[in-house]
């Protein structure tokens, strides 16, 4: 089995079973929603305890517990410029803000990047008359390019 194939094996389940990922990943004790989500579609490492709690919880075999512990080849788009219309509204955030982001992020702490290694992500429904809001806060730590 590939870790893509798992991938798929894990949305099965999720939806044979009426599941929703906070369901699953609630199972990952310690680690944030985003993050065991990001891990069960293939793009980060779960720890052993978590790999184990959700490979129970799933009904996975020894061996797609082992695989969910494995780092990954990150990076799961298709396409260079995603075609999913919610994936590409973030391809058009960058397009768009991108150029703000950098200044901000350079006036405010100097010549360097957000890491999204050192990362934390928090995504929640934010309830307005006018129609719930998506709010996704995104924390980086700042890494200052070297001189040498």
């Amino acid at each position: 089995m590939t870790r893509e194939e798992l991938t798929a094996k894990i949305r099965d389940i999720k939806i044979a079973k009426g599941l929703k990922w906070k369901d699953i990943t609630a199972k990952a004790e310690g680690l944030s929603k985003e993050y065991a989500t990001a891990a069960l579609m293939g793009q980060m490492p779960l720890p052993e305890p978590a790999a184990k709690a959700i490979g129970t919880f799933l009904g996975l075999d020894d061996f797609e517990v082992k695989l969910l512990q494995q780092v990954p080849y990150r990076g799961s788009l298709p396409t260079a410029v995603p075609t999913d219309p919610l994936i590409y509204r973030f391809y058009e955030l960058v397009n768009v803000y991108g150029s703000t982001f950098k200044a901000l992020i350079e006036e405010e702490f100097g010549d360097g990047i957000m890491s999204a290694i050192d990362f934390k992500m928090d995504l929640k429904r934010e309830p307005d008359p006018a129609g719930d809001r998506v709010s996704i806060t995104m924390s980086g730590k700042f890494l200052k390019y070297k001189m040498y």
